[in-house]
């Protein structure tokens, strides 16, 4: 038997039970692993809700990411071996010290990336690479936005656009946060508690407006959000921290500028072996070159989930945040 944290019902923090689990020998395509870290990101708030369903149902172990060590292999895997390590993005059961996971989902660790570090990596990491590299190829003479910059993805898309030759401009709650994500990159901070961001896209860009919206705030910043896009530009929709956005009219679309809009998903950029494997060494080897780093802002112990869980949903922490079994 090994810790674990299960949602039995849907709801609050507080659904977020500590208990042990048993984990059975690894089957066919299956790996075993005990992890160093577990990462926490507000997608493990939307199952934890009942926003994203579950899989296979209640009860389930929460979390989406982690990293560890390779204790077993099962049956027909010939990629990995007992003590590789390996980090993995891959619907729940991640919060746990020990845990099955498909081989096919798993991308080994090089040389030179710490695996407490990795745990809590892979997620946003890969995200920001497909946001970037992939939704919309970021370059030089590009100017984006990137709500929530101080936060887990945010100060990474900070630095990895800054890399890229892009103008940044990002929204933050603090002045706390201000200095963290100025420090990682971002060129112009707005104080949304403070500001009209709309106003202020404006007199930043002298009226140009922005290439794209990265927007993983969702209900509170729609539709300000497509105020700040240049005609023909694109706005990113790939969270709902504060929300759902509602249906609405796509003539709306038209209207601001002829806009695109897009809510992609890593699932889906990482699909097949190929991707899976092209983001993470994209990842891997920005983050491996020191040109952009991932810190590690917060770290709580497994059993106290529950407390990782309100403090990221009050926006409490900044960067990421990992639990370490």
């Amino acid at each position: 038997m090994v810790a674990a944290v299960r949602v039995h019902k849907v709801g609050g923090p507080d659904v977020l039970t500590y208990e042990e689990v048993d984990v059975p020998a690894p089957g066919p395509g299956q790996i075993r692993i005990k992890q160093a870290s577990c990462g926490i990101n507000f997608i493990d708030t939307y199952f934890r809700e009942g926003m994203y369903p579950a899989p296979n149902g209640l009860p389930f172990i929460a979390g989406n990411e982690g990293a560890g060590t390779v204790t077993a292999v099962g049956p027909d895997v010939g990629d990995f071996k007992v003590g590789d390590k390996v980090a993995y993005v891959v619907p729940l059961g991640g919060y746990a010290a020990e845990r099955l996971l498909p081989a096919a989902r798993a991308i080994k660790v090089p040389d030179g990336i710490d695996l407490v570090q990795a745990g809590g990596m892979m997620l946003k990491g890969m995200t920001v690479c497909y946001l970037l590299r992939r939704t919309f190829k970021v370059g030089p003479g590009h100017t984006i936005l990137i709500h929530a910059a101080a936060g887990g993805i945010g100060l990474i898309a900070c630095q990895w656009a800054k890399l890229l030759g892009a103008t940044v401009i990002g929204t933050v709650g603090s002045k706390e946060k201000g200095e963290l994500a100025k420090a990682n990159g971002c060129d112009h901070l707005i104080y949304y508690r403070d500001e009209d961001f709309v106003a202020r896209v404006k007199e930043i860009t002298g009226g140009a407006l922005c290439d794209v919206v990265y927007d993983g705030v969702g209900k509170t910043t729609f539709p300000a959000s497509l105020d700040c896009i240049r005609p023909l530009g694109l706005f990113v929709s790939f969270g709902s921290a504060s929300g759902q956005i509602d249906a609405f009219n796509i003539n709306i679309l038209q209207a601001k500028g002829s806009l695109f809009a897009t809510r992609p998903t890593l699932n889906h950029y990482a699909a097949s072996r190929a991707d899976l494997e092209g983001l993470a060494n994209e990842l891997f080897d920005v983050v491996k070159s020191g040109r952009v780093r991932i810190p590690i802002q917060q770290t709580y112990a497994l059993k106290d989930a529950q407390k990782a869980h309100r403090e990221l949903e009050s926006r409490a922490t900044t960067g990421g945040s990992i639990l370490v079994p």
